[in-house]
C-alpha cells in the first residue's frame, strides 16, 4: 500500500487520525470555554472577586487555544468542526448550567482539565507516531501549563 503525503510532508492517513483527535480536543475546549464564561458571569459569594478574575483568565486562555487547535487542523489539511451540535456530540466535557457556587465551579474546571489532558496526551502519542512536530510542540506546551493549573485549583479546594 502506497503512502500518501500531505502538503507539509506528513502521512495523510496518520494526519487524518490526528485531525479527528484534534477536533475532539476542539470540541472539549469549546465546552470548557462556555462553562468558564458562565462561571465568570454567575459566580457568587465571598470569593467572587478572586474567582471572577480566575475564570476570565481561563476562558481567555481557552479562546486562544481554540484558535490554535483549529488552525492546526487546517494546517494538516482538514476542516475544524465549527458547530455547537458537533461540539456537544463529541465533547467529553458537558454543559454546566447556572453554576454560581465557587467550589462547584472549580470542581467542574478540574474535571474539564482532566478530560482535556487525556485528549492532549492521546494527541501527543498520535503526533509522535505521525512525526508531526508542530502538533507535538503545541501539546507539549499545553500539558505542563494545565497540569500546573490542576495543582493550583486542587490546592484551592484543599485536595
Amino acid at each position: 500500500m502506497k503512502k500518501t503525503i500531505n502538503s507539509i510532508g506528513l502521512d495523510s492517513k496518520l494526519t487524518k487520525d490526528l485531525a479527528d483527535k484534534l477536533n475532539e480536543l476542539l470540541a472539549n475546549y469549546q465546552l470548557f470555554y462556555m462553562n468558564a464564561r458562565g462561571f465568570h458571569w454567575n459566580i457568587k459569594g465571598d470569593k467572587f472577586f478572586e474567582l471572577h478574575l480566575k475564570f476570565e483568565e481561563l476562558y481567555n486562555d481557552a479562546l486562544l487555544k481554540i484558535d490554535e487547535v483549529a488552525e492546526r487542523i487546517l494546517t494538516l489539511g482538514f476542516t475544524p468542526l465549527h458547530s455547537f451540535t458537533d461540539y456537544i456530540k463529541i465533547s467529553n466535557i458537558k454543559e454546566a448550567k447556572n453554576v454560581s457556587d465557587g467550589d462547584k465551579a472549580v470542581g467542574l474546571i478540574l474535571d474539564g482539565f482532566k478530560k482535556i489532558l487525556e485528549v492532549e496526551r492521546d494527541i501527543l502519542e498520535l503526533s509522535d507516531k505521525a512525526n508531526d512536530e508542530g502538533t507535538n510542540s503545541l501539546m507539549s506546551d499545553y500539558i505542563p501549563q494545565q497540569e500546573k493549573l490542576v495543582w493550583m485549583y486542587s490546592s484551592y479546594l484543599n485536595k
